[in-house]
């Protein structure tokens, strides 16, 4: 089914679109999807398949469920990618395993990357079975394609200021987007003072997009 999006973190994306669903692989501990209760097993959805995808729509695909994630088949990614090129639309994947963004041949124009980098630091009881931000960094930077690459800074997480912003630098996004905890994990999150800086910045060399929740920290 074609959703359309009612966050407002990427103020582009107009609709979402799953094909794949179920308990995401990574296990973040903070993961949205946790609200909805316990998530059935990881599927790929046939109904899916069927599914119009309009044209001029900017579709987040894979948004409840990372469909980059290293357990999920191939077979289901490149369907998923099939479907994509029978309609004229623009698509966003966001993934914390980026190099399996390879498997996109020769990335098109109208598709944008993103990796979530919530911090520098590894957490691992927090972030559970996701690649380490640094890789995921290095992953992203290395796809080769001249489509857009964004960054998500969400659940921000406290970091160390300039090994962050050097991490987000060598990747070279067209955007960044921050959001704090919304669902109130008991994150570590980093104090109003280091997260101005980290704004600022980021605002010398990409744009960067606030999300609204991000206002508690910045109180």
């Amino acid at each position: 089914m074609l959703n359309k999006s009612s966050g407002n973190m990427y103020e582009f994306v107009t609709h979402t679109w799953n094909t794949i669903k179920g308990e995401c692989p990574h296990g973040c501990s903070y993961c949205y999807m946790k609200k909805w209760g316990k998530q059935p097993s990881l599927h790929f959805d046939n109904k899916e398949i069927k599914t119009d995808l309009g044209t001029g729509n900017y579709i987040f695909v894979g948004s409840s469920c990372d469909m980059f994630a290293d357990d999920i088949p191939i077979e289901w990614i490149m369907s998923t990618l099939m479907i994509c090129e029978r309609y004229n639309n623009e698509y966003f994947f966001q993934s914390k395993n980026p190099k399996r963004f390879s498997l996109i041949n020769a990335v098109p124009l109208n598709y944008s990357l993103c990796t979530t980098i919530e911090t520098n630091r590894w957490y691992a009881d927090i972030m559970n079975n996701c690649s380490k931000p640094v890789d995921r960094a290095v992953q992203l930077k290395n796809v080769p394609t001249s489509a857009k690459r964004y960054v998500t800074i969400e659940p921000i997480m406290d970091f160390d200021l300039n090994t962050m912003i050097d991490l987000i630098k060598f990747i070279n996004p067209s955007q960044v987007n921050i959001g704090a905890d919304t669902g109130r994990n008991g994150l570590p999150e980093p104090s109003k003072q280091k997260l101005n800086w980290l704004i600022g910045a980021l605002s010398g060399f990409t744009t960067v997009h606030e999300k609204a929740n991000l206002v508690r920290l910045l109180k």
